[in-house]
């Protein structure tokens, strides 16, 4: 509970987790300093514990963890150490597959290949070590018993959960990211409805690890992210096996022999069979059934996730919100451990104020995906388009020439603001393209300019140093460009889906 607003509720959860630290010496009203809400127990609480405990604060953790409707349960760390570490690693065993048959280049030959059933199986087994050797010896379980507990402060770090579509057979039938890794076998030919982020890195990693897979976007791919960028990483994918089906959407789902999906459009009426059904739609906040309006913490009427200040404080004082349960705020799960332990420190220590701006993300897609600061459209939509200027190149890894694979398919781009050509945004689509985004995000918080970009001297032969300097003149107006063929390139295999006759169509560009 929280000060004399929350006095006296009682709160009700299914499984309570205890962390007992040393109490502080000085005299307290209330049993604890810090309550963290939770479902289930996420990297943002971790930290915020860890920094809680480290200042002599008695901390209780609260994880409403329930399972998805397969039952499918998460331990320790969510989605942040469970989910988003797993497809993490189901991207990297797609890239090793890549590597293999990219080393008989290099003179390398193998007798036996992978097996993907074991290698499901070790990521999963991966996943429940890591849970189990975090949790051993620290929790409690007091299922069924309800108590009133107060607390100076609150903290809801509740998280989203992956939504379901209201279709019949939608919820039955169909399966969610925390569904996906408890399968006991290969899933096999998988329809992936929602063109998310999370959507398409299981798309890519199934297709990748050798199984058929159909992408229906709904509404659109990659939504929030550069456009022009979105395009090109659907255009990697269709070229390295993954369906669309564009201008459809997901009607009926039931059960034959096979999950039979039935997927209507505005003309026709398309029947496709699958083993499985993928739900990546979106995400929805935990903040329904917590008691949140019996105190007065205000949500918003839209998302359902709650509003809070610069300082992640809700509408009521002494209670707290951070993770991807707060409104309007950028949600990843790196941001979450630093606005975790910066709250701690703030409400104990000193006043550090988490900086939301210039949030750095990554999609792990066949084809790596990562940015810092703003798209295109949003640069164009904030400061005018007649204020932006972009520029871009395309770059070839050193290591893909010898197997002569996928040539200039890899991509940089850099938003500018031209009253002062401060770097606004940059984009990178190639491998690794998260770890050399990351080493550009301070220099972005300290305001780099695109002087300064050309001015930094690269690091010969890796991938990073294409970022440094952009070399192409600027790009005007390139926002849902599907692929921008620069001077003496390779035409680039562009792979298309007809569907007025469902026919899988490929063409080269002009040369």
């Amino acid at each position: 509970m929280c000060g004399n607003e929350m006095k006296g509720q009682d709160l009700r959860f299914s499984f309570f987790f205890f962390f007992f630290f040393e109490r502080d010496k000085c005299f307290n009203p209330f049993k604890y300093l810090i309550l963290l809400l939770s479902e289930p127990l996420c990297l943002a609480d971790c930290f915020a514990l860890q920094e809680a405990s480290e200042l002599r604060r008695k901390v209780l953790i609260l994880d409403l963890e329930a399972p998805s409707a397969k039952g499918t349960k998460w331990g320790l760390g969510g989605s942040g150490v469970n989910s988003d570490s797993v497809r993490r690693l189901l991207h990297q065993a797609c890239i090793l597959g890549k590597s293999i048959k990219d080393s008989e280049k290099y003179g390398w030959s193998f007798k036996e290949p992978g097996n993907i059933g074991k290698l499901c199986a070790f990521c999963v087994i991966f996943s429940v070590v890591i849970s189990v050797l975090f949790l051993s010896n620290q929790a409690t379980d007091v299922d069924g018993r309800r108590s009133t507990l107060s607390a100076e402060t609150v903290v809801i770090a509740t998280g989203d959960r992956p939504q379901y579509v209201d279709v019949p057979g939608g919820r039955e039938l169909c399966l969610t990211s925390d569904d996906l890794f408890a399968l006991p076998r290969s899933p096999g030919r998988t329809l992936v409805v929602g063109g998310t982020a999370e959507g398409l890195e299981c798309a890519g990693f199934l297709s990748g690890l050798g199984l058929r897979v159909t992408v229906l976007p709904q509404p659109e791919l990659l939504p929030g992210f550069d456009r022009g960028i979105a395009e090109m990483v659907e255009n990697h994918m269709l070229v390295h096996g993954v369906d669309y089906m564009h201008h459809h959407s997901l009607s009926k789902v039931r059960r034959a022999e096979d999950v039979c999906v039935l997927c209507q459009a505005a003309t026709n009426i398309l029947h496709t069979v699958v083993f499985y059904v993928l739900l990546a739609v979106g995400r929805k906040a935990c903040t329904s059934d917590i008691g949140l309006e019996r105190v007065g913490v205000k949500c918003s009427p839209d998302t359902g996730r709650i509003l809070v200040n610069d300082r992640d404080q809700t509408s009521v004082d002494h209670v707290y919100a951070v993770g991807s349960v707060q409104h309007g705020r950028p949600s990843t799960t790196g941001l979450s451990v630093h606005a975790g332990r910066l709250l701690a420190r703030r409400l104990y220590r000193g006043d550090d104020i988490c900086d939301y701006s210039s949030v750095p993300t990554v999609v792990f897609t066949p084809l790596e995906y990562a940015a810092c600061g703003l798209s295109e459209e949003r640069a164009n939509l904030t400061f005018g388009q007649d204020n932006i200027e972009v520029y871009h190149d395309y770059y070839w890894p050193l290591e893909w020439t010898i197997p002569g694979r996928d040539k200039n398919s890899c991509y940089v781009k850099v938003v500018c603001h031209i009253p002062n050509n401060r770097v606004l945004g940059l984009h990178v689509m190639g491998p690794n393209a998260g770890d050399i985004v990351q080493g550009f995000v301070a220099a972005m918080k300290c305001g780099l300019t695109k002087q300064q970009l050309d001015a930094t001297v690269g690091l010969h032969p890796v991938s990073a140093k294409v970022s440094v300097p952009v070399p192409f003149p600027p790009l005007r107006n390139s926002c849902h460009a599907l692929a921008v063929k620069a001077q003496n390139f390779r035409p680039l295999l562009l792979t298309y889906i007809d569907f007025s006759s469902r026919i899988l169509v490929n063409s080269l560009s002009p040369p």
